[in-house]
């Protein structure tokens, strides 16, 4: 049986680029006729906005979005992440380098402009055991996305040895979501093209975890007409709980215009959507 979900982190309410995504992946959902899970990615707890999962839910309710099961938070789910975090032990180190050692002694950046990471601790730490890193390799990891086509990424040579447990103490978004995902029995996952590239490390930890690997399909980021990503930091505004605000994420994903969401669910077409990364958001 399909099943989906929607992962916002609650920084702040819905914006458009949110609810772009969350649409995706309710109409795929919904149009394959499979279950559509909430989660709440709240483990970054200074980063979550007080009264954001709130309105976030009120949101998605007075859009006719509604969710199946219990809504699932992340910061409950500490010990499920510990667990898996033992099992990974031999494949993992300490790094004792700092965000500006990282820096200065880089391999270059990865297309997430984050440094990519040249090992430095592999062998033994020379200071405080600052975060857990796990041990790449230079096999290629290929995925079809159902939108973006066929990716490739060689992970030493594109991100390298990539963070588990964070110097402050937080699991990291990469082991938490593959966690989740194969806790939750999610068979596909549909989000924004940001995190396209972040798939070949979390089939990495599938894989060495021995969990399935979803299907994916990554829609293009709304981004404003500076051509940064819509987000609480780039001031994205709330969404108007609106058909109207329905119909543009419809038109931002390529879909035939629709009265309402049970013609939006007839109509779902993801070969309609387009397969570049970004997109100018919709009015």
């Amino acid at each position: 049986m399909y099943v989906g979900r929607f992962a916002p982190s609650p920084t702040g309410p819905l914006h458009m680029g949110s609810l772009i995504a969350a649409l995706a992946s309710w109409l795929d959902a919904r149009a394959a006729g499979g279950r559509w899970l909430l989660r709440i990615e709240d483990l970054d707890r200074p980063r979550c906005a007080p009264g954001a999962v709130e309105a976030i839910l009120g949101t998605l309710q007075r859009l006719g979005l509604y969710w199946d099961g219990e809504i699932v938070h992340q910061s409950s789910r500490q010990s499920f992440y510990q667990r898996a975090l033992e099992r990974l032990r031999p494949d993992t180190y300490w790094c004792s380098c700092s965000r500006r050692e990282i820096a200065d002694s880089s391999l270059g950046l990865a297309t997430d402009g984050a440094p990519i990471y040249p090992g430095t601790c592999r062998h033994g730490t020379k200071g405080d055991r600052r975060a857990l890193r796990l041990r790449t390799n230079a096999e290629t990891i290929i995925f079809e996305d159902r939108v973006q086509g066929r990716q490739e990424q060689v992970l030493e040579r594109a991100v390298g040895d990539f963070v588990l447990y964070r110097a402050d103490g937080l699991f990291a978004y990469q082991l938490a979501v593959v966690v989740d995902d194969a806790d939750q029995g999610v068979t596909d996952v549909v989000r924004g093209a940001d995190l396209l590239d972040s798939t070949p490390r979390q089939i990495y930890l599938q894989r060495l975890l021995g969990l399935p690997t979803p299907r994916y399909l990554h829609v293009p980021v709304a981004v404003d007409a500076g051509g940064e990503k819509l987000s609480k930091q780039t001031g994205a505004q709330a969404v108007d709980a609106s058909m109207a605000t329905l119909r543009n994420a419809l038109r931002f994903l390529g879909q035939p215009e629709a009265a309402s969401l049970g013609e939006a669910v007839r109509n779902w077409t993801p070969a309609l959507i387009s397969s570049r990364r970004a997109l100018a958001s919709p009015p």
